[in-house]
């Protein structure tokens, strides 16, 4: 069982010993007694009241509500509140902060003349390798100052205004890589809604709203994962919030994070027809290929994002969901074969790929809409972070050469000619 460290034992930033001559193996800064697992896991870094996965059992919470009943019975705006205000709304409360939120998704001035040349630098990479560098240049011209200087209240502002502004961005960014202009927010649509819209021009019908509304609601937090630790590092340094969400972003980008959703569609192409899948996921599988849309690190069960976003295609219906559902049945089947006792499930990945082809969106804005939910949950955690200004540094298990040794004198340099 993962070992937590105390943190009266927890290391400095300080070497916890220092080498001397005699020094005959490596030396190491890691407390005595700790075995620290590879990429930690289940080691306890912190407490948090936002949220928890319970993997066993395959829940998930939003502070202390079921994520998937926020989803099936709230809308993105209600949990954007419930995450950095610390509760769910009642009327009048939702219409004050729709009110106080729909005004800041309009792009600051100093950043729209940028967009086009940022678009342009960034067209193979997509819309996620712009929106690091136009939130920082929206957070500095607004004169957002780092965490360690600010108060609660301003961490706060400085959070709604870069949550709203993110769905802007990506979807200004994706038309332009496209060569068409950016289109205005709508202030009087939600948040779903208004992402439809920016990035389609068209209002979008109320069931693929709801259905992109469910699947942002789904994602906005997940635990300790990849991108909301490494925003909350750089939460505990101190530094300004957009830094927090670049580094957030950066983690993001990784395909074994927030890549998967278009990876998953891409293997239903592959595919192609149904008698296709048993040969075509056996090869791989023997291969030792990774089959998108399955496993997870934390569920030993049925991801409850993809049981909900599975109920939320098959309302859709048609020829792809009908296909999902079948490819889905056969690679948990051979799976189940070929590596007995791994509990390999469907991920959130398989059917939000599915979903969000249904409701218009083009695979390169897959990831950016995982991004335009999970910025909240980041955001959530760097305001927590933030109230507690104790920097994340642990330590690292030295296994080089024993130091020190002597430094070899440099050759002689070649006689001059």
């Amino acid at each position: 069982m993962p070992t937590a460290i105390d943190p009266a034992q927890a290391p400095t930033d300080e070497p916890a010993t220092t080498a001397t001559a005699t020094t005959t193996k490596p030396t190491t800064t890691e407390p005595p007694g700790i075995e620290v697992p590879r990429g930690l896991k289940g080691v306890v870094v912190t407490e948090t009241a936002l949220s928890d996965v319970r993997g066993i059992e395959g829940f998930y919470h939003y502070r202390q509500y079921s994520a998937i009943e926020l989803a099936e019975q709230r809308s993105l705006e209600d949990v954007w509140h419930l995450m950095l205000l610390g509760e769910l709304p009642d009327a009048a409360a939702r219409a004050a902060f729709h009110a106080r939120t729909a005004p800041l998704r309009h792009l600051p001035e100093a950043l729209r003349p940028l967009l086009p040349a940022l678009a342009a630098s960034t067209k193979d990479a997509g819309p996620l390798a712009g929106l690091g560098a136009a939130l920082s240049i929206a957070s500095a011209a607004r004169g957002s100052r780092p965490l360690y200087d600010t108060t609660p209240e301003q961490r706060i502002e400085d959070a709604l205004f870069a949550t709203a502004l993110v769905p802007t961005v990506l979807t200004a960014l994706h038309r332009l890589q496209q060569g068409q202009a950016p289109i205005e927010p709508r202030e009087e649509l939600s948040y779903a809604a208004n992402y439809l819209y920016m990035l389609t021009g068209d209002e979008p019908g109320p069931a693929e709203a709801r259905a992109i509304e469910r699947y942002l609601i789904s994602t906005v937090d997940h635990g300790f994962n990849a991108s909301t630790f490494t925003a909350r590092v750089i939460a505990s340094t101190g530094a300004d919030l957009a830094a927090c969400l670049v580094g957030g972003l950066g983690a993001l980008s990784g395909p074994l994070h927030g890549g998967a959703p278009s990876r998953a569609l891409d293997t239903l192409d592959a595919i192609g027809t149904p008698d296709r899948i048993d040969g075509w996921i056996r090869e791989r599988v023997l291969a030792g290929d990774r089959i998108m849309g399955f496993g997870h690190p934390v569920y030993r069960t049925d991801d409850p994002r993809s049981r909900m976003l599975r109920t939320v295609a098959e309302g859709f219906g048609g020829e792809l969901v009908d296909f999902a559902v079948e490819v889905e049945r056969q690679v948990l089947a051979i799976l189940d074969e070929l590596k007995p006792g791994r509990d390999l499930h469907t991920n959130v990945e398989f059917y939000a790929g599915v979903v969000m082809h249904l409701c218009g969106l083009p695979r390169a804005m897959f990831t950016p809409t995982f991004a335009a939910a999970r910025v909240i949950g980041w955001s959530a955690n760097i305001l927590e972070q933030a109230a507690d200004s104790k920097i994340i540094r642990p330590a690292a298990r030295y296994t080089g050469p024993a130091a020190p040794q002597p430094v070899p004198l440099p050759a002689p340099a070649p006689p001059s000619v």
